[in-house]
Protein backbone atom coordinates (compact mmCIF):
# COMPACT_ATOMS: atom_id res chain seq x y z
CA UNK A 1 0.00 0.00 0.00
CA UNK A 2 2.65 2.45 1.20
CA UNK A 3 4.37 1.50 -2.09
CA UNK A 4 1.17 2.49 -4.38
CA UNK A 5 1.42 5.74 -2.44
CA UNK A 6 4.75 6.56 -3.38
CA UNK A 7 4.63 5.25 -6.57
CA UNK A 8 1.22 7.83 -7.19
CA UNK A 9 3.19 10.32 -5.32
CA UNK A 10 6.15 10.32 -7.22
CA UNK A 11 4.17 10.55 -10.72
CA UNK A 12 2.43 13.84 -9.69
CA UNK A 13 5.43 15.13 -7.39
CA UNK A 14 8.84 15.87 -7.07
CA UNK A 15 10.13 14.91 -3.89
CA UNK A 16 13.78 14.06 -2.18
CA UNK A 17 14.17 10.71 -2.75
CA UNK A 18 10.63 10.07 -4.93
CA UNK A 19 12.68 6.95 -6.80
CA UNK A 20 13.54 5.39 -3.69
CA UNK A 21 10.37 3.75 -3.90
CA UNK A 22 11.17 1.55 -7.06
CA UNK A 23 15.04 -0.41 -5.78
CA UNK A 24 14.09 -3.65 -4.36
CA UNK A 25 16.99 -3.54 -2.13
CA UNK A 26 15.52 -0.35 -0.55
CA UNK A 27 12.39 -1.44 -0.40
CA UNK A 28 13.43 -4.61 1.13
CA UNK A 29 15.69 -3.18 3.64
CA UNK A 30 12.84 -1.29 4.98
CA UNK A 31 10.53 -4.34 5.32
CA UNK A 32 12.94 -5.99 7.04
CA UNK A 33 13.63 -3.25 9.75
CA UNK A 34 9.88 -2.92 9.92
CA UNK A 35 9.23 -6.50 10.62
CA UNK A 36 12.12 -6.79 12.83
CA UNK A 37 10.57 -3.75 15.29
CA UNK A 38 7.07 -5.40 14.92
CA UNK A 39 8.24 -8.33 16.66
CA UNK A 40 10.03 -6.73 19.30
CA UNK A 41 7.59 -4.34 19.92
CA UNK A 42 4.39 -6.42 19.90
CA UNK A 43 6.12 -9.54 20.93
CA UNK A 44 6.32 -9.01 24.40
CA UNK A 45 2.68 -7.20 24.41
CA UNK A 46 1.45 -10.62 22.76
CA UNK A 47 2.45 -12.56 25.29
CA UNK A 48 1.15 -10.93 28.43
CA UNK A 49 -1.79 -10.91 26.19
CA UNK A 50 -1.82 -14.97 26.03
CA UNK A 51 -0.66 -15.42 29.61
CA UNK A 52 -3.54 -13.35 30.84
CA UNK A 53 -6.10 -15.64 28.71
CA UNK A 54 -3.97 -18.74 30.22
CA UNK A 55 -3.04 -19.99 26.89
CA UNK A 56 -0.11 -22.21 27.58
CA UNK A 57 1.50 -24.98 26.38
CA UNK A 58 0.43 -28.25 27.81
CA UNK A 59 3.59 -30.68 28.05
CA UNK A 60 3.60 -34.83 27.78
CA UNK A 61 6.06 -36.44 30.40
CA UNK A 62 8.62 -37.69 27.82
CA UNK A 63 11.13 -37.98 30.27
CA UNK A 64 13.50 -35.09 28.84
CA UNK A 65 16.00 -32.79 30.82
CA UNK A 66 13.62 -29.25 31.62
CA UNK A 67 10.80 -30.39 29.69
CA UNK A 68 8.41 -29.80 33.04
CA UNK A 69 10.11 -26.17 33.29
CA UNK A 70 8.51 -25.42 29.86
CA UNK A 71 4.83 -26.00 31.55
CA UNK A 72 2.52 -22.96 30.95
CA UNK A 73 4.98 -21.15 28.69
CA UNK A 74 2.56 -19.13 26.27
CA UNK A 75 1.92 -20.88 22.74
CA UNK A 76 0.54 -20.07 19.70
CA UNK A 77 2.97 -17.04 19.23
CA UNK A 78 3.05 -17.85 15.18
CA UNK A 79 0.73 -14.91 15.54
CA UNK A 80 3.54 -12.66 15.89
CA UNK A 81 5.61 -13.94 13.14
CA UNK A 82 2.53 -14.27 10.72
CA UNK A 83 1.78 -9.96 11.86
CA UNK A 84 5.48 -9.59 11.32
CA UNK A 85 5.71 -10.51 7.82
CA UNK A 86 2.15 -9.60 6.40
CA UNK A 87 2.30 -5.95 7.62
CA UNK A 88 5.24 -4.66 6.34
CA UNK A 89 5.04 -7.06 3.22
CA UNK A 90 1.43 -5.11 2.79
CA UNK A 91 3.03 -1.72 3.10
CA UNK A 92 6.57 -2.17 1.15
CA UNK A 93 5.42 -4.75 -1.98
CA UNK A 94 3.90 -4.29 -5.41
CA UNK A 95 0.79 -6.33 -4.30
CA UNK A 96 -0.44 -6.08 -8.54
CA UNK A 97 2.55 -8.68 -8.48
CA UNK A 98 1.41 -12.21 -9.11
CA UNK A 99 4.36 -13.34 -6.85
CA UNK A 100 3.24 -11.22 -4.08
CA UNK A 101 -0.20 -12.29 -4.39
CA UNK A 102 0.68 -16.16 -4.19
CA UNK A 103 2.72 -15.15 -1.17
CA UNK A 104 0.02 -13.57 0.87
CA UNK A 105 -2.19 -16.35 0.03
CA UNK A 106 0.32 -18.83 1.05
CA UNK A 107 0.96 -17.20 4.45
CA UNK A 108 -2.62 -16.79 5.37
CA UNK A 109 -3.87 -20.15 4.32
CA UNK A 110 -0.69 -22.38 6.46
CA UNK A 111 -1.65 -19.69 9.12
CA UNK A 112 -5.20 -20.86 9.37
CA UNK A 113 -4.42 -24.51 9.37
CA UNK A 114 -1.77 -23.91 12.35
CA UNK A 115 -3.77 -21.49 13.93
CA UNK A 116 -7.02 -23.97 14.03
CA UNK A 117 -5.07 -26.53 14.97
CA UNK A 118 -3.56 -24.46 18.62
CA UNK A 119 -7.10 -23.38 18.93
CA UNK A 120 -8.38 -26.89 19.26
CA UNK A 121 -5.41 -27.95 21.38
CA UNK A 122 -5.73 -24.89 23.70
CA UNK A 123 -9.23 -23.59 24.18
CA UNK A 124 -10.77 -27.46 23.47
CA UNK A 125 -8.49 -28.89 25.53
CA UNK A 126 -8.04 -31.81 22.74
CA UNK A 127 -4.08 -32.60 22.65
CA UNK A 128 -4.73 -34.03 19.59
CA UNK A 129 -5.69 -31.13 18.04
CA UNK A 130 -6.59 -31.22 13.86
CA UNK A 131 -7.48 -34.18 12.81
CA UNK A 132 -4.12 -35.03 10.23
CA UNK A 133 -6.62 -35.97 7.60
CA UNK A 134 -7.26 -32.38 7.18
CA UNK A 135 -4.16 -31.05 8.12
CA UNK A 136 -2.93 -32.94 4.66
CA UNK A 137 -5.90 -32.44 3.01
CA UNK A 138 -4.63 -28.53 3.42
CA UNK A 139 -1.21 -28.98 2.73
CA UNK A 140 -2.06 -30.84 -0.28
CA UNK A 141 -4.85 -28.17 -1.85
CA UNK A 142 -2.10 -24.98 -1.28
CA UNK A 143 0.48 -27.13 -2.85
CA UNK A 144 -2.26 -27.57 -5.54
CA UNK A 145 -3.23 -24.15 -5.38
CA UNK A 146 0.67 -23.07 -6.04
CA UNK A 147 1.21 -25.34 -8.92
CA UNK A 148 -1.60 -24.06 -10.73
CA UNK A 149 -1.16 -20.71 -10.46
CA UNK A 150 2.48 -21.20 -11.83
CA UNK A 151 1.45 -23.28 -14.51
CA UNK A 152 -1.34 -21.41 -15.68
CA UNK A 153 -0.33 -17.43 -14.94
CA UNK A 154 0.49 -14.84 -17.68
CA UNK A 155 2.28 -13.33 -15.52
CA UNK A 156 4.74 -16.13 -14.20
CA UNK A 157 7.60 -16.67 -16.58
CA UNK A 158 10.83 -17.62 -17.52
CA UNK A 159 13.37 -15.63 -19.16
CA UNK A 160 15.81 -18.17 -21.09
CA UNK A 161 18.33 -18.09 -24.31
CA UNK A 162 16.18 -18.35 -27.07
CA UNK A 163 18.28 -21.34 -28.48
CA UNK A 164 17.22 -23.18 -25.06
CA UNK A 165 13.82 -22.01 -26.10
CA UNK A 166 13.63 -23.99 -29.22
CA UNK A 167 15.49 -26.76 -27.81
CA UNK A 168 12.78 -27.74 -25.96
CA UNK A 169 10.42 -27.51 -28.16
CA UNK A 170 8.91 -23.96 -28.11
CA UNK A 171 7.87 -22.94 -31.66
CA UNK A 172 8.98 -20.16 -33.02
CA UNK A 173 5.69 -18.77 -33.48
CA UNK A 174 5.32 -19.28 -29.65
CA UNK A 175 9.06 -17.37 -29.38
CA UNK A 176 7.95 -14.53 -31.33
CA UNK A 177 4.83 -13.66 -29.38
CA UNK A 178 6.87 -13.09 -26.32
CA UNK A 179 9.11 -10.42 -25.41
CA UNK A 180 12.46 -10.76 -27.55
CA UNK A 181 16.02 -9.61 -27.16
CA UNK A 182 18.88 -10.62 -29.32
CA UNK A 183 19.29 -13.58 -27.79
CA UNK A 184 16.18 -14.27 -24.50
CA UNK A 185 12.69 -14.76 -24.80
CA UNK A 186 10.01 -14.83 -22.02
CA UNK A 187 8.10 -17.84 -21.99
CA UNK A 188 5.10 -19.53 -19.72
CA UNK A 189 7.02 -23.22 -19.17
CA UNK A 190 7.20 -25.71 -16.44
CA UNK A 191 11.18 -25.49 -16.02
CA UNK A 192 13.25 -25.27 -12.85
CA UNK A 193 16.41 -25.06 -12.45
CA UNK A 194 18.73 -28.09 -11.16
CA UNK A 195 22.17 -27.97 -9.20
CA UNK A 196 25.59 -29.55 -9.90
CA UNK A 197 24.75 -30.10 -14.30
CA UNK A 198 25.69 -27.51 -16.66
CA UNK A 199 22.89 -27.92 -18.53
CA UNK A 200 20.89 -25.87 -16.03
CA UNK A 201 17.62 -25.84 -16.92
CA UNK A 202 15.06 -28.79 -16.54
CA UNK A 203 11.61 -28.96 -18.05
CA UNK A 204 9.25 -30.89 -16.40
CA UNK A 205 7.14 -31.46 -19.91
CA UNK A 206 10.42 -33.96 -21.04
CA UNK A 207 9.30 -36.47 -18.35
CA UNK A 208 6.50 -37.37 -20.73
CA UNK A 209 8.55 -37.97 -24.00
CA UNK A 210 7.85 -41.73 -23.50
CA UNK A 211 3.85 -41.44 -23.29
CA UNK A 212 3.33 -38.09 -25.80
CA UNK A 213 5.44 -37.86 -29.02
CA UNK A 214 4.39 -34.14 -30.01
CA UNK A 215 6.08 -31.41 -28.35
CA UNK A 216 3.24 -29.05 -27.40
CA UNK A 217 0.86 -32.16 -26.21
CA UNK A 218 3.89 -32.83 -23.43
CA UNK A 219 3.99 -29.08 -22.49
CA UNK A 220 0.14 -28.96 -22.43
CA UNK A 221 0.29 -32.17 -19.94
CA UNK A 222 3.34 -31.12 -17.91
CA UNK A 223 1.29 -30.40 -14.80
CA UNK A 224 0.52 -33.81 -14.66
CA UNK A 225 4.10 -33.75 -13.33
CA UNK A 226 4.98 -30.56 -11.97
CA UNK A 227 2.01 -30.31 -9.09
CA UNK A 228 2.17 -33.60 -7.86
CA UNK A 229 5.96 -32.29 -7.01
CA UNK A 230 4.33 -28.89 -5.59
CA UNK A 231 2.36 -30.81 -3.75
CA UNK A 232 5.11 -32.80 -2.35
CA UNK A 233 7.21 -30.07 -1.58
CA UNK A 234 4.80 -28.10 0.11
CA UNK A 235 3.43 -31.24 2.56
CA UNK A 236 7.17 -32.41 3.47
CA UNK A 237 8.76 -28.46 4.45
CA UNK A 238 5.75 -27.53 6.14
CA UNK A 239 5.36 -30.83 8.11
CA UNK A 240 9.61 -30.84 8.93
CA UNK A 241 9.48 -27.69 9.79
CA UNK A 242 6.36 -28.82 12.12
CA UNK A 243 8.92 -31.39 13.75
CA UNK A 244 11.69 -29.25 13.69
CA UNK A 245 9.83 -26.67 16.07
CA UNK A 246 10.48 -29.35 19.19
CA UNK A 247 12.94 -27.49 21.34
CA UNK A 248 13.44 -23.82 22.17
CA UNK A 249 14.82 -21.68 19.01
CA UNK A 250 15.43 -24.53 17.08
CA UNK A 251 12.81 -23.82 14.08
CA UNK A 252 13.28 -20.27 14.26
CA UNK A 253 17.01 -19.95 14.11
CA UNK A 254 16.75 -22.59 11.29
CA UNK A 255 14.18 -20.87 9.79
CA UNK A 256 15.98 -17.63 9.71
CA UNK A 257 18.90 -18.95 8.05
CA UNK A 258 17.08 -20.82 5.32
CA UNK A 259 15.01 -17.20 5.09
CA UNK A 260 18.18 -15.23 4.42
CA UNK A 261 19.15 -17.68 1.28
CA UNK A 262 15.80 -17.71 -0.39
CA UNK A 263 16.12 -14.10 -0.55
CA UNK A 264 19.90 -14.03 -2.02
CA UNK A 265 18.32 -16.56 -4.97
CA UNK A 266 15.43 -14.76 -5.23
CA UNK A 267 17.03 -11.29 -5.92
CA UNK A 268 19.86 -13.24 -8.75
CA UNK A 269 17.07 -14.60 -10.33
CA UNK A 270 15.04 -11.46 -10.36
CA UNK A 271 18.01 -9.63 -11.53
CA UNK A 272 18.59 -10.15 -15.37
CA UNK A 273 22.45 -9.45 -15.09
CA UNK A 274 23.16 -11.72 -12.40
CA UNK A 275 20.75 -14.18 -13.52
CA UNK A 276 22.95 -13.92 -16.60
CA UNK A 277 26.04 -14.09 -14.98
CA UNK A 278 25.21 -17.20 -12.96
CA UNK A 279 23.70 -19.04 -16.08
CA UNK A 280 20.47 -19.68 -14.33
CA UNK A 281 16.92 -18.54 -15.74
CA UNK A 282 15.80 -14.82 -15.29
CA UNK A 283 12.09 -14.41 -13.56
CA UNK A 284 11.17 -11.58 -14.30
CA UNK A 285 8.62 -10.00 -11.52
CA UNK A 286 10.39 -11.95 -8.99
CA UNK A 287 11.79 -9.33 -6.88
CA UNK A 288 9.24 -8.80 -4.63
CA UNK A 289 9.91 -12.61 -3.15
CA UNK A 290 12.81 -10.78 -2.33
CA UNK A 291 10.68 -7.94 -0.04
CA UNK A 292 9.17 -11.06 1.63
CA UNK A 293 12.12 -12.88 2.16
CA UNK A 294 13.36 -9.62 4.08
CA UNK A 295 9.77 -10.00 6.10
CA UNK A 296 10.46 -13.40 6.91
CA UNK A 297 13.82 -13.01 8.18
CA UNK A 298 12.70 -10.08 10.39
CA UNK A 299 9.97 -11.82 12.02
CA UNK A 300 11.76 -15.23 12.55
CA UNK A 301 15.15 -13.17 14.14
CA UNK A 302 12.71 -10.83 15.89
CA UNK A 303 10.98 -13.99 17.28
CA UNK A 304 13.93 -15.50 18.08
CA UNK A 305 14.12 -12.44 20.74
CA UNK A 306 11.57 -14.46 22.53
CA UNK A 307 11.59 -17.78 21.91
CA UNK A 308 15.35 -18.23 22.27
CA UNK A 309 16.40 -20.50 25.63
CA UNK A 310 14.63 -20.28 27.90
CA UNK A 311 11.54 -19.75 25.45
CA UNK A 312 9.40 -17.08 26.84
CA UNK A 313 6.69 -18.53 24.12
CA UNK A 314 6.13 -21.41 21.69
CA UNK A 315 5.01 -20.26 17.62
CA UNK A 316 2.77 -23.63 17.91
CA UNK A 317 1.69 -24.84 14.89
CA UNK A 318 0.04 -21.39 13.93
CA UNK A 319 4.09 -20.86 13.33
CA UNK A 320 5.70 -23.78 12.05
CA UNK A 321 3.51 -24.57 9.41
CA UNK A 322 3.14 -21.63 7.74
CA UNK A 323 6.89 -21.17 8.03
CA UNK A 324 7.40 -24.43 5.98
CA UNK A 325 4.48 -23.20 3.64
CA UNK A 326 6.12 -19.88 2.93
CA UNK A 327 9.80 -21.91 2.87
CA UNK A 328 8.67 -24.40 0.13
CA UNK A 329 6.07 -22.28 -1.64
CA UNK A 330 9.13 -19.22 -2.55
CA UNK A 331 11.66 -22.33 -3.59
CA UNK A 332 8.90 -23.41 -6.01
CA UNK A 333 8.40 -19.75 -7.21
CA UNK A 334 11.72 -19.24 -7.85
CA UNK A 335 12.51 -22.30 -9.57
CA UNK A 336 15.19 -24.33 -6.68
CA UNK A 337 12.75 -27.18 -5.14
CA UNK A 338 15.81 -29.18 -6.18
CA UNK A 339 18.00 -27.27 -4.06
CA UNK A 340 15.14 -28.08 -1.31
CA UNK A 341 17.01 -31.11 0.15
CA UNK A 342 20.71 -29.38 0.63
CA UNK A 343 19.14 -26.09 2.11
CA UNK A 344 16.18 -27.37 4.00
CA UNK A 345 18.87 -30.11 5.47
CA UNK A 346 18.01 -29.91 8.92
CA UNK A 347 14.11 -30.12 8.22
CA UNK A 348 14.93 -33.28 6.19
CA UNK A 349 16.65 -34.76 8.73
CA UNK A 350 14.00 -34.49 11.39
CA UNK A 351 11.31 -35.78 8.77
CA UNK A 352 13.36 -38.67 7.99
CA UNK A 353 14.68 -39.83 11.80
CA UNK A 354 10.76 -39.88 12.30
CA UNK A 355 10.17 -42.11 9.52
CA UNK A 356 13.23 -44.54 10.14
CA UNK A 357 12.28 -44.80 13.46
CA UNK A 358 8.47 -45.18 12.90
CA UNK A 359 9.33 -47.92 10.00
CA UNK A 360 12.18 -49.71 12.14
CA UNK A 361 10.17 -50.03 14.93
CA UNK A 362 7.04 -51.93 13.08
CA UNK A 363 9.70 -53.87 11.25
CA UNK A 364 11.35 -55.19 14.26
CA UNK A 365 8.17 -55.36 15.93
CA UNK A 366 6.85 -57.77 13.16
CA UNK A 367 10.36 -59.36 13.10
CA UNK A 368 11.03 -59.99 16.29
CA UNK A 369 7.71 -59.72 18.22
CA UNK A 370 8.99 -56.28 19.88
CA UNK A 371 9.86 -53.16 18.44
CA UNK A 372 13.57 -51.52 18.22
CA UNK A 373 14.72 -48.37 17.80
CA UNK A 374 17.92 -46.77 15.97
CA UNK A 375 17.21 -43.15 18.01
CA UNK A 376 16.60 -43.16 21.48
CA UNK A 377 14.08 -41.31 20.73
CA UNK A 378 12.75 -38.46 17.20
CA UNK A 379 12.73 -36.30 16.29
CA UNK A 380 16.14 -36.30 15.69
CA UNK A 381 16.91 -33.22 18.24
CA UNK A 382 14.88 -35.24 21.01
CA UNK A 383 18.04 -38.41 20.66
CA UNK A 384 20.53 -36.05 21.64
CA UNK A 385 18.68 -34.28 24.43
CA UNK A 386 18.35 -38.03 25.53
CA UNK A 387 22.56 -38.46 25.09
CA UNK A 388 22.43 -35.80 27.09
CA UNK A 389 23.44 -32.92 25.68
CA UNK A 390 21.98 -29.29 26.84
CA UNK A 391 19.00 -28.00 24.60
CA UNK A 392 20.84 -24.67 23.57
CA UNK A 393 24.24 -26.87 22.61
CA UNK A 394 21.98 -28.81 20.20
CA UNK A 395 20.03 -25.61 18.57
CA UNK A 396 23.77 -24.15 18.49
CA UNK A 397 25.35 -26.64 16.51
CA UNK A 398 21.41 -27.73 14.64
CA UNK A 399 22.11 -23.81 13.52
CA UNK A 400 25.89 -24.20 12.18
CA UNK A 401 25.15 -27.29 9.87
CA UNK A 402 22.68 -24.74 8.85
CA UNK A 403 24.73 -22.08 7.52
CA UNK A 404 27.19 -24.66 6.54
CA UNK A 405 24.03 -25.89 4.43
CA UNK A 406 22.80 -22.22 3.23
CA UNK A 407 26.63 -21.73 1.95
CA UNK A 408 26.81 -24.99 0.06
CA UNK A 409 23.09 -24.06 -1.68
CA UNK A 410 24.95 -20.85 -2.87
CA UNK A 411 27.69 -21.92 -3.97
CA UNK A 412 25.89 -24.67 -6.16
CA UNK A 413 24.67 -21.43 -8.48
CA UNK A 414 28.51 -21.51 -9.51
CA UNK A 415 29.18 -25.58 -9.37
CA UNK A 416 27.86 -26.41 -13.25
Amino acid sequence: MLYHLLEFLGEHYEFIGDDLYQFISFRAGVAMILSLVISLLFGGRIIKFLKALQIGETVRDLGLAGQKEKEGTPTMGGVIIIMAILIPFLLMADLTNMYSLVMILVTIWMGIIGFTDDYIKVFKKDKKGLAGKFKVLGQVVLGLIVGVVMFNSQDIKVRIDKDVAQEYGYELTTIQSAKIDSTKVEIKAALTNVPFLKKSELDYASFLTPFISEVEKRQKWAWIIFIPIAIFFVTGISNGANLTDGIDGLATGVSAIIGATLGILAYVSSNALTAEYLHIMHLPGAQELVTFCACFLGACIGFFWYNSFPAQIFMGDTGSLTIGGIIAAIALLIRTEFLIPILCGVFVAENLSVMIQVSYFKYTRKKYGEGRRIFKMSPLHHHYQKLGMHESKIVSRFLIVGIFLAALTIITLKIR
